[in-house]
């Protein structure tokens, strides 16, 4: 069957070869890049498969909560449904640590802005539906503080942290959810594949990036994936694994995304 897939950070690495993936599987692929530029070629490069889906592109800064907002208000105004969401857009190392907010610009991209999207386009999925966020074998308790972006992290502990969070924030929105709801899945892909991220960070080619695309292309579509809300998938051990201790004390978890909410709500008003 034909799904609707919102993908973000869709324009280089395992993003683009996941959209190329699903769109030759004639799935409606709907891209996201920063880039306007890098939007086009990726859209070039994703129709060149030969799928029968429909193509389209949605640029928007994912360091802006606005931006993320009006990434939210342009798909619900085109599509009244959505199957999944694949929230893939990540950074590690960058040359200033703060986004415009104040917030640390590792958690306002891969915490922050993931929620605020998923949140927002939560009408458009059904029972049926998915949300796969990107999270990673590199997991380490959140620093309020470091969050908030009153104490500066290294790139190693800002990305860590930014994935547990984003971890954590899967489980307590499955479990908010229940069976009313679209399933919630937390997804490591792999560690050091040959990301344009991980070619920067580490200065190695990494592993073959197809290991990625291929756990996401399942995770979005495959029925292995449809009984799997609130779990992690760690793609490293090819099996549902427990994350990090802290993404399993509820407690914890509620924490983490008042502190989300809050800060949200600072962000957005």
């Amino acid at each position: 069957m034909t799904k609707t897939i919102l993908l973000t950070g869709s324009t280089d690495g395992i993003g683009l070869e996941t959209a190329k993936a699903l769109a030759a599987s004639h799935h409606n692929v709907l891209l996201h890049g920063r880039s306007t530029a890098k939007l086009d070629d990726a859209e070039t490069q994703v129709r060149a498969t030969g799928g029968r889906g429909v193509i389209q592109t949605y640029q928007a800064d994912l360091s802006r909560a606005d931006d993320v907002v009006a990434l939210a208000a342009a798909v619900t105004g085109e599509h009244d449904r959505l199957d999944v969401i694949v929230n893939n857009a990540g950074v590690f190392g960058v040359s200033d640590p703060k986004a415009d907010n104040g917030l640390d610009v590792r958690f306002m991209v891969n915490t922050v802005a993931p929620y605020i999207l998923t949140q927002r386009l939560l009408p458009l999925l059904n029972e049926d539906g998915r949300v796969i966020n990107l999270s990673s074998a590199a997991q380490a308790s959140v620093d309020a503080d470091a969050f908030r972006g009153k104490t500066q992290l290294d790139d190693g502990s800002a990305y860590a942290q930014s994935k547990l969070a984003i971890t954590m924030w899967s489980i307590h929105l499955a479990r908010q959810l229940g069976e009313s709801g679209p399933s919630i899945i937390a997804v490591n892909p792999g560690s050091l594949l040959g990301t344009k991220m991980v070619r920067e960070a580490f200065g190695t080619a990494g592993k073959d990036i197809g290991i990625g695309v291929d756990i996401l292309t399942r995770a979005a579509t495959s029925d292995e994936f449809a009984n799997a809300s609130g779990r992690y998938w760690d793609n490293d051990a090819q099996h549902f694994a427990n994350p990090h201790p802290d993404a399993l004390d509820p407690q914890k978890n509620a924490a983490l995304v008042a502190l989300l909410e809050t800060t949200i709500e600072s962000l957005t008003r």
